[in-house]
């Protein structure tokens, strides 16, 4: 789950007020709320999806296309990602209360002796900074070797994993920043199954999902009566499983049914009193304010209240799991298809947790314009030295990489080009000087640098006369606005509870805000007044009317 920047993702954090449903939610209800999501999306994804409340659960399972029924059902097994990692977190959190351990102990403690870790000017890394993605360790391992892309994680061993240990010089204190480290994760399913005494697996099985009943939930070793769902790209291409040796599949490598995850919803609830019931509780509680974190949980505010949530995703998989204590409701959201590139499933997710967060529509495949065609083609540099050429092909575009063949790309509703032969997303991006994009691919997010003899379009300039014409207060959603401002020459724009941010214009009523590669888009009525704006960014949009 990547995190960065960004006024609409911001917005999931604003503090809505709540909107509750007057009456428990039906099985009817939420699947005509994930239908009005789903159906007909470009990706082709299936979903299995349930609201938890108190004594009810609504369940369903649908597909962008209905014809792909048969991909899931309540015997499919889906691989829930990062999800795994709360999972690792409440087996901790048992065995602290069993007397094994703390949160203040050094990650080294629980690890083979010898084992070479980081410091910082004498300062270890804790199992606390662990559990909140603030130990310093990066993203992935050194020693991964060179992992297949389609199942990254199958190579790697105990022993490589805490050689990487030793490869890494940490550049501040534990738990002073947030970075979210797989690395981290994958060390700490491993130091949990040792401080144990047991295997992951057997660990998983009798300590969490025995006493929760999730009897088809596993990791390597498949019960009778499951079967593996099958992953897909998010351009409806099947694409392989992802495997990891066991002990280190905590951090991403469980794999469950929809009633599994019910039932871990309802576990974390406290819907009854189970062996678990106590670590569950303890594996709640904030350790982290930046961000606020429990136990591998991100802690989301929401009318006053704090809901739990954590999205997970491998390369054919999502998987969304919120739990709101105050409420007594939850949310799962099961996926045979990988959202990372397009956002994940928060839209989705959120406005189930909430129905004041926007629900989104489908990605629908489009006809792009062909002045943003025109505007695109041309050769570019990505952040790592990487070479791109952008052709425009009639109606469409090709791209081709440097020393690569050449690719067609699809076009969505959302705005976004995607390659119709591996998962990945070019998001076109307007700038002061001009048209660029970012590439987005296996989790990095890659800006472009035009490098080609194209000139820069000259800054427009407005005058402050006709800046004043923009002011004013544009509510997106409940409990989050835009204001904008003009400052003599300049404009700006703060969203609720963030600094102001200057913004260029680049043609009549159309600004953008490079420092968060966002586009502005006002409209006007029929007498030239300014009567309200679009939000584009990160491939949503949000429309909000001036007050």
């Amino acid at each position: 789950m990547a995190y960065a920047h960004s006024i609409a993702l911001a917005v999931a954090a604003a503090g809505f007020a709540a909107v509750t449903p007057a009456h428990a939610m039906t099985d009817q209800a939420l699947a005509d709320k994930v239908q009005q999501r789903l159906q007909g999306d470009r990706t082709g994804a299936c979903m299995a999806v349930a609201v938890v409340e108190a004594g009810t659960v609504a369940r369903t399972y649908q597909c962008a296309d209905a014809k792909d029924a048969s991909r899931i059902g309540p015997d499919a097994a889906f691989e829930i990602g990062s999800v795994s990692k709360t999972m690792t977190a409440a087996l901790l959190a048992d065995l602290i209360g069993q007397g094994k351990g703390s949160l203040d102990d050094p990650l080294s403690a629980w690890l083979p002796e010898g084992t070479k870790l980081p410091q910082f000017q004498g300062k270890p890394i804790l199992l606390r900074h662990v559990v909140t993605h603030t130990s310093g360790l990066p993203a992935l391992p050194s020693r991964m070797g060179a992992p297949d892309m389609a199942d990254p994680y199958a190579k790697l061993d105990e022993a490589a994993l805490l050689a990487s240990l030793g490869d890494v010089t940490l550049t501040a204190a534990p738990g002073t920043k947030f970075e979210y480290s797989n690395f981290a994760s994958m060390v700490l399913s491993y130091a949990v199954a040792r401080r144990a005494g047991t295997d992951m697996e057997t660990l998983l099985k009798q300590r969490l999902f025995a006493p929760l009943g999730m009897p088809h939930a596993y990791v390597n070793a498949a019960p009778a009566g499951v079967r593996a769902a099958v992953g897909h790209t998010p351009n409806a291409r099947a694409t392989s499983a992802w495997h990891f040796q066991t002990n280190l599949a905590g951090v991403g490598g469980v794999r469950a049914t929809l009633d599994d995850m019910v039932r871990y919803v309802q576990g974390q609830l406290g819907t009854e009193s189970t062996s678990i019931s106590a670590a569950l509780q303890r594996s709640q509680q904030k350790v982290s304010d930046a961000p606020p974190m429990a136990m591998n949980w991100m802690l989301m505010p929401v009318g006053g209240r704090t809901v739990h949530v954590h999205e997970g995703g491998t390369g054919g998989f999502s998987s969304f799991v919120s739990f709101d204590k105050d409420k007594q409701r939850g949310v799962v959201i099961l996926s045979d298809t990988t959202w990372n590139s397009i956002g994940s499933l928060g839209s989705l997710g959120l406005h189930l947790v909430d129905a004041s967060f926007p629900l989104g529509t489908p990605r629908r495949e489009a006809a792009p314009d062909g002045a943003l065609l025109d505007a695109l083609a041309g050769e570019y540099e990505l952040a790592g030295g990487m070479k791109m050429a952008l052709r425009r092909k009639g109606d469409a575009l090709d791209i081709q990489v440097a020393g690569q063949g050449t690719y067609a790309m699809g076009y969505d509703s959302a705005g976004d080009f995607y390659p119709r032969e591996f998962d990945a997303v070019l998001r076109p991006q307007r700038t002061a000087a001009g048209q660029s994009f970012t590439w987005m691919q296996m989790g990095g997010v890659l800006p472009a640098k035009r490098i080609d003899a194209a000139a820069a379009k000259p800054v427009l300039k407005i005058d402050a006369a006709a800046l004043r014409e923009y002011e004013g207060e544009y509510p997106l959603v409940p409990a989050f606005a835009l204001t904008v401002k003009a400052q003599g020459e300049t404009l700006t724009i703060q969203g609720t509870g963030q600094p102001a941010l200057p913004v260029q214009a680049v043609e009549r009523d159309v600004f953008v805000m490079d420092a968060v590669g966002a586009e502005i888009r006002f409209e006007r009525d029929a007498a030239g007044k300014v009567v309200a704006l679009t939000l584009k960014q990160a491939g949503q949009q949000l429309r909000g009317e001036r007050k």
